[in-house]
């Protein structure tokens, strides 16, 4: 547990090799744990298939058509003018990504802000507020993200009996205004044109390898992740189990720093009641865009468009803070 958790945030190559080091890690965790069997292996390489297939086939299919995106983009823009043009994006993508997953929506993302040409500071804005927006959509189902895949992986026997909807009917009342918000506050700044130089872009097309080689790393970070679970599994019971609902909450704001995937395959138990559950995947969806690390869209998009973590944190950081703050009243509220 301690290794996973400070490892990736400072040594370079470890976050570099994620996958490959979360792997190693769950491994290890299932050896110490005693907890090797035929049923975990066959789940680890069921498990990972829908996302993975899914990011490989809208991986290919959206190289074939990402140019089509841009002049898309241009046309909105220029009929509907860029605040409801904006809006509309960011509520299309934050829905979307449930069923395309959240790094196919980043990859459009990059893409539409790349066809804006608009100043660099509008379009940082743009783009943080649109991953806070796939962050919160894709937890709905399990094709969505790592995060939403083991989380129904680890709750789909007794007592929650997780089903594909499972997600959908325990959050959408939270992240459906969540993604709504997202897309009013991008609504709220105006961008002005500039040159290519001075906007984000992208600068090459991805290769069929590059998809292939994402999908497989998108597999193997499920299986590391299902894994480290079950490894962890009796010590989340004896630990996480214990601390209030609110406390969790709060202290899954790390999840700023680290992938919220691996830190709800650490944390959910199926021992757990469905608030506590709730209360820990609010906690790290909502803190999970506050930093480039924290997720998978900041970590797309950033790599993509170039943006630096200082400019992220510049407007992620208050955005995240004031966010974890309400969504906290809220569920205090009506608990």
């Amino acid at each position: 547990m301690a290794l996973v958790l400070v490892l990736p945030f400072s040594v370079k190559k470890v976050e570099e090799e994620l996958e490959a080091f979360l792997f190693l890690m769950g491994v290890t965790a299932v050896s110490f744990a005693g907890a090797w069997d035929w049923h975990l292996v066959k789940e680890a390489l069921r498990e990972p298939l829908g996302i993975s297939l899914t990011v490989l086939f809208v991986g290919l299919l959206f190289r074939h058509y990402h140019r089509r995106i841009a002049h898309f983009t241009k046309k909105m823009t220029g009929r509907l003018g860029l605040e409801l043009s904006a809006f509309i994006i960011i509520v299309t993508l934050g829905l979307l990504s449930s069923l395309i997953t959240a790094i196919i929506a980043a990859l459009i993302l990059a893409e539409i802000v790349s066809a804006l040409n608009l100043d660099r500071e509008y379009e940082i804005k743009f783009v943080v507020y649109a991953c806070f927006a796939i962050g919160l959509g894709a937890a709905l189902t399990p094709l969505g993200e790592p995060l939403s895949t083991v989380v129904v992986a680890k709750l789909k026997g007794p007592p929650h009996n997780a089903d594909f909807f499972f997600l959908l009917k325990m959050l959408w009342e939270w992240v459906v205004p969540g993604i709504l918000l997202m897309a009013f506050l991008a609504t709220r700044h105006k961008g002005h044109k500039v040159s290519l130089r001075d906007s984000l872009h992208i600068s090459e097309t991805e290769s069929v390898k590059t998809i292939l080689l994402r999908a497989g790393k998108v597999y193997l970070f499920v299986m590391a992740l299902l894994f480290l679970g079950a490894g962890l599994k009796a010590l989340a019971e004896a630990v996480i189990a214990a601390i209030p609902d609110w406390q969790l909450f709060w202290l899954n704001s790390i999840s700023a720093a680290l992938d919220n995937a691996t830190l709800a395959a650490s944390e959910i138990t199926p021992s757990m009641t469905a608030h506590k559950i709730e209360y820990i995947l609010l906690g790290l969806l909502v803190s999970g865009g506050m930093l480039i690390p924290g997720n998978i869209p900041n970590i797309i998009s950033a790599a993509k468009l170039g943006i630096k973590s200082r400019e992220w944190a510049k407007i992620g950081l208050p955005l995240g803070g004031a966010l974890m703050l309400v969504y906290f009243l809220l569920l205090t509220a009506f608990a």
